[in-house]
């Protein structure tokens, strides 16, 4: 149980390392210039597939896991995609919070980061992308962790309340932060409040998408993603690692 253990602060230890060289190379490419926002968001795709594959350190992963994944990933995408005409109505934060609870923190933060650059080659990419790509990431992490840790429950209601409140408190203000560096000659105290209060219905109608696709839609697909993971006994969101 010991080397278990282990095994798992290890795996969340790498994560949290890789999110703060992603800080590193955001803030990088800002000093660059915004021209190297595409070198940084493959960049930050790299790193992001760091903790995924040390989740595979005791096994060879199989195509159908990260096939899986990539289904994950496209779904996501779809659902941003079909509510372009609504602005700020993000259902797919939820998408890649899913994909967080049913296999795991590591291939949560996988999910996002992919998804919102591949998503960004139809709302536009820029050097918001990299922000993005940190922001969702973050939300499949968590809920992947947390989940895990059996901190936070799966069920509809549980779930759904916390997407909501994460988006508002955690992941939208990520995405300000970086309308602030961009927008902002000088980072002020006065300057930093303008931007996240002007962000604030923004965000909320963020989180209202994200508390509703999981409220009607999380069930449904962790049925399905139950049923994959026991048919093909892949990435069990529960493995200790």
């Amino acid at each position: 149980m010991a080397e278990k253990f282990q095994i798992k602060k290890s795996s969340i230890a790498s994560a949290v390392c890789i999110a703060a060289v992603i800080l590193l190379l955001i803030f990088g490419g800002r000093v660059f210039g915004n021209q190297q926002y595409y070198a940084v968001s493959l960049m930050v795709i790299l790193l992001s597939m760091v903790p995924f594959f040390l989740a595979f350190e005791s096994r060879k992963p199989q195509a159908r896991e990260v096939v899986t994944l990539a289904v994950m990933c496209a779904l996501a995408v779809a659902s941003r995609a079909v509510f372009i005409w609504l602005p700020h109505f993000k259902p797919m934060t939820a998408i890649i919070m899913i994909a967080g609870a049913a296999f795991g923190a590591e291939a949560g933060f996988l999910t996002g980061a992919v998804s919102a650059f591949v998503s960004n080659f139809l709302f536009g990419q820029g050097p918001w992308t990299p922000w993005q790509m940190l922001a969702f990431g973050i939300a499949g992490f968590l809920v992947g962790l947390l989940c895990n840790k059996g901190i936070l429950s799966k069920k509809r209601i549980p779930l759904s309340i916390f997407g909501g409140i994460a988006v508002l408190v955690l992941i939208g203000p990520i995405l300000d932060t970086s309308t602030l560096f961009m927008t902002a000659a000088s980072v002020t105290q006065e300057s930093a409040a303008a931007v996240y209060l002007s962000g604030l219905p923004v965000n909320a109608v963020h989180a209202l998408a994200t508390f509703l696709t999981l409220l009607l839609v999380s069930q449904p697909l962790f049925e399905k993603l139950d049923r994959i993971k026991l048919k093909y006994g892949i990435m069990e969101a529960d493995r200790e690692v």
